[in-house]
């Protein structure tokens, strides 16, 4: 039995000129129910109001309230176990959908109150929501290598308006350049900015949930207040949430229609996502426009997008930064740098000079060692290199390493010696240069010699490939082991 909305949508369709076939296969129901419902009259329609068979839970029905009173959260096939096993013969499988009809009633009755969802109204200019959103599941490569990333998501709650940055951590750095890049994009500031605690921006353990010093700096350099979520509550900031949802949708979409998930660089991916917030925005225009006449101006001096340390140089050449190690040149051994640490690099200053630019490590203790920091120092201790605590950082390559084994295989006493020779030619001319002619040696060679290299290498231009011989084939072998004679040519 139809209920009557599906009634007056089945008449309205009528009215409006379509066929019987026509209003079957829209509302999904039979052409003979369609007929049926087309010759009764609306009031004979009516949904009726008493069952049309027994309640087979009739006898047992203050035994399941009382047992649901206890366990609201009962479901209706363990409820069902349990009386088939407790009344042998009276009960089957085939009234699980009674069985689960009567529950939803008693939920609706007796159950347990829901968490009700207060809609806000949002003011122009008034709040912006921020969070990190990870990327993994959208399967992106840069050329053909998977491209693991977060998505720092800003938005502007009253318009909707979003913007965001590739990162890769949910470092304050992150947060830091990615709110600091959105809120030029928007042109102003809104009065206050809504969070969820973040363990760069929080201090979760504290028992009010403060904000970090860092993180205060930003808030008051852009003039916005501060806001936060309770822990372990995303609806607080819904906003940023269901745009999280809809953005990756819409950029799903997207790379549908590109046909392809692979980017030659990063900057290429990035282009095609300003273009698809670009398109999203576009969509928004006019609340847009009257919340960006609420935005306050952006301050006259904007915020660098990366924080600064100042760590001493340490005697092993090198900083700590973050829990990880970075080498520098040696002669700043005892001296002060000031680094800028960016949410994907970091620089070290000295006397304003760039000393180091270099890609910034994740993780616990890692470290990064340039071996044209320490070569001078290692050639003149060249003992020092079988037990160096950060050995393993001191092979560029592939190539590199099989060369040290190579060398350490024919003479296990000079062999280090010979390998930081290698290293030292790759300091002065080179490091690609050096590898080709490592490599050209390593096809041809059983053992590398100093003298073979050096030649090789003070040459103008290292020899790209070797000379390889390579035997013609007689094709008249193919012919005879498929029974074909010899070649009549």
């Amino acid at each position: 039995m139809l209920y009557q909305i599906e009634i007056k949508k089945i008449l309205k369709m009528r009215k409006r000129g379509k066929t019987v076939d026509d209003i079957a296969k829209e509302t999904g129901h039979s052409k003979t129910t369609v007929t049926k419902y087309l010759k009764k009259p609306i009031k004979e329609c009516a949904q009726r109001n008493w069952r049309t068979r027994q309640n087979p839970f009739e006898e047992v029905k203050e035994e399941i309230k009382e047992m649901f009173r206890v366990n609201p959260t009962l479901e209706g096939t363990s409820l069902l176990e349990h009386l088939i096993q407790k009344y042998p013969g009276k009960f089957a499988e085939g009234h699980l959908r009674s069985l689960q009809r009567y529950l939803k009633i008693l939920r609706a009755e007796i159950g347990p109150d829901k968490e009700v969802i207060f809609p806000q109204d949002h003011k122009p200019g008034q709040t912006s929501s921020s969070d990190f959103t990870h990327m993994n599941s959208l399967n992106i490569t840069i050329e053909g290598e998977k491209f693991d990333h977060l998505f720092y998501h800003f938005t502007l709650t009253y318009s909707n308006w979003e913007w965001g940055k590739i990162c890769f951590s949910e470092s304050l750095e992150s947060l830091r350049s990615g709110l600091r890049e959105c809120l030029i994009r928007a042109g102003g500031v809104t009065k206050e900015h809504l969070t969820d605690s973040l363990t760069a921006a929080v201090h979760n353990i504290h028992p009010r949930g403060e904000f970090k010093d860092r993180y205060a700096e930003i808030l008051s350099a852009f003039g916005m207040k501060g806001r936060r979520t309770q822990p372990r509550c995303p609806n607080e900031n819904g906003d940023n949430e269901q745009r999280h949802y809809r953005f990756k949708r819409a950029l799903d979409q997207a790379l549908m229609l590109r046909g392809s998930r692979n980017f030659q660089s990063v900057k290429e991916y990035e282009e095609f996502l300003h273009k698809l917030l670009h398109k999203l925005n576009s969509s928004r225009q006019e609340k847009v426009d009257e919340e960006t006449k609420a935005l306050l101006p952006l301050p006259e001096v904007i915020i660098p997008e990366y924080t600064i340390e100042r760590p001493r140089v340490s005697s092993c050449c090198t900083i700590r930064i973050r829990n990880c190690s970075y080498s520098v040149p040696s002669r700043l051994i005892g001296e002060e740098v000031e680094v800028r640490v960016y949410d994907d690099r970091i620089e070290a200053w000295y006397a304003q000079k760039q000393v180091l630019n270099t890609p910034r490590l994740r993780g616990q203790n890692k470290n990064l060692i340039d071996y044209r920091h320490i070569i001078g120092s290692l050639k003149r201790k060249p003992g020092a290199f079988k037990n160096y605590r950060y050995r393993e950082s001191l092979y560029p390559t592939t190539t590199f390493k099989l060369s040290y084994e190579n060398v350490m295989q024919a003479d296990s006493l000079r062999g280090h010696k010979v390998y930081l020779e290698i290293l030292e030619m790759a300091a002065l001319n080179g490091q690609e240069k050096v590898e080709k002619v490592l490599s050209c040696l390593l096809k041809s060679k059983d053992v590398l010699q100093l003298e073979d290299i050096k030649a090789l290498v003070e040459k103008e231009e290292a020899p790209d490939i070797c000379d390889v011989h390579v035997a013609q084939p007689d094709l008249n072998e193919y012919d005879k082991a498929f029974g074909l004679g010899g070649c009549a040519c």
